[in-house]
């Protein structure tokens, strides 16, 4: 007599229901040609299958999505929540995800004092051989973050705190002589750091500039209290257009490409504890820098994120509009801070509502929330790899989040008082916050 099947062996010799499935990439150039899986199948699975069409020596880590819902469990999984016709070809975008992983920062190893009041924005070059700060005392001081010694005399100028740096990008100049910065008092100047002067300053702003970004493009992007965002040509300081639509102060702005811009010529994936000189050429250094850049920059214009006291954002096309492409509301108070994550994908805000949301990179579409701080969120940074986030806040702490799981990873006390800034540096190896104990800490 044969033995009885268990009610499992049952359910597992009936047929899996299997699905037709395409894989494309995220610009939409289909993988190979559709074939049957299992609707139980898993992502582990699903990479096996799409590196081997991939034909590549070393596989990649990748991510899959159908209809823009990640594959976290199984397909299947995935399907239970939307309404997908089983006869029709289920298209599933594959998207490499960072091949390193960046080491979460645990200790303050170094404080530099120099400046006389609060540090309001700090920024290493993109060579990572200086570390600007600007201060509540109207000044810009040069470090060498080697050493921790203040680098040439203090740029003097601004009549009124200094709000934002932006480095020129590496891929314009592979000097990095060049620094803009942005005040209080309604202007953007553009500094020599070599000859420790004044180039340009770009007046236009009726009130204090809260944000600035030197673009790959040659543009400079200049927020304001004004309510309006300025596009400026970099080398001359001609004024290109005005985005309007925010209906309070603009805060904050990104670039899709900012993290290409901040780190030219560096490979995070290869860098070490101890940091590294960039070998070869300056003009070497250029053109690997431009490559890193086109590759992030893909085929459109890079796009800027702004976010405001009106509690929205908005996503331009700065370059080829003056239209902004979405609105995006949900926070329920003042934005803070906008960043794009390193692979451009993921925008995460940071809000006086104590929490932190994350965006759609290409079309501003709401993805989650992440909440934990007790207080006003001021500032947020991506690790390199695009897998965790931190966040300083008026509760004194630092959070790191896991952004896959959408959760909170670690907690980083140490501040004896408010955290408004913090960075993490670009070979994702430091992170260095400041804050109301007037301490830089790292």
């Amino acid at each position: 007599r044969l033995p009885r099947l268990s009610a499992q062996d049952e359910a597992a010799t009936r047929d899996v229901q299997r699905l037709l499935v395409q894989f494309q990439d995220e610009g939409g150039q289909l993988l190979g040609s559709p074939f049957d899986v299992p609707v139980d199948i898993t992502p582990d699975k699903l990479q096996l299958v799409c590196n081997a069409l991939l034909a590549q020596e070393d596989p990649l880590p990748l991510a899959f999505y159908v209809h823009d819902a990640e594959i976290v469990s199984s397909l299947g999984r995935t399907l239970e929540s939307q309404a997908v016709e089983t006869e029709k070809v289920l298209d599933i975008i594959y998207q490499p995800q960072a091949i390193f992983r960046v080491r979460a920062v645990t200790r303050c190893t170094s404080s530099l004092e120099g400046h006389s009041e609060a540090v309001i924005s700090v920024a290493f070059s993109p060579t990572g051989k200086y570390l600007a700060s600007g201060s509540g005392d109207t000044t810009i001081l040069l470090w060498d973050p080697s050493t921790g010694k203040q680098v040439g005399r203090a740029l003097t100028g601004h009549s009124k705190w200094v709000t934002a740096l932006s480095w020129e990008p590496l891929h314009a100049n592979p000097e990095c002589r060049y620094v803009a910065s942005s005040s209080k008092d309604g202007s953007v100047r553009v500094w020599d750091t070599t000859a420790g002067r004044c180039e340009r300053i770009l007046t236009g702003h009726t009130q204090s500039v809260t944000c600035l970004r030197w673009g790959g493009d040659g543009l400079l992007y200049s927020a304001s209290q004004d309510r309006t965002i300025k596009v400026w040509r970099a080398h001359d300081g001609v004024l290109c257009r005005t985005l309007q639509g925010h209906g309070h102060w603009v805060n904050t702005m990104a670039l899709s490409t900012d993290y290409a811009l901040r780190t030219g010529a560096f490979e995070p994936a290869e860098a070490s504890v101890n940091a590294q000189d960039l070998q070869g050429s300056l003009q070497e250094l250029k053109e690997k820098a431009l490559s890193r850049y086109n590759l992030v920059r893909g085929r459109g214009p890079e796009r800027l994120v702004s976010g405001s006291d009106d509690f929205t954002l908005f996503l331009w096309s700065p370059a080829e509009d003056k239209k902004p492409l979405a609105r995006m509301t949900g926070h329920q108070a003042l934005i803070n801070q906008v960043v794009y994550s390193p692979d451009s994908r993921i925008i995460a805000s940071a809000s006086f509502d104590k929490s932190i949301k994350l965006w759609d990179g290409r079309t501003g579409k709401y993805l989650a929330s992440l909440r934990g701080h007790v207080a006003a969120v001021y500032q947020i940074a991506w690790s390199a790899d695009s897998r965790l986030l931190v966040s300083g806040s008026s509760d004194s702490t630092l959070k790191v989040w896991d952004v896959k799981a959408q959760k909170l990873s670690t907690d980083l006390p140490g501040h004896a008082d408010e955290v408004y800034a913090v960075d993490w540096s670009p070979d994702g190896q430091r992170v260095a916050s400041g804050g109301k104990d007037k301490c830089l800490r790292m």
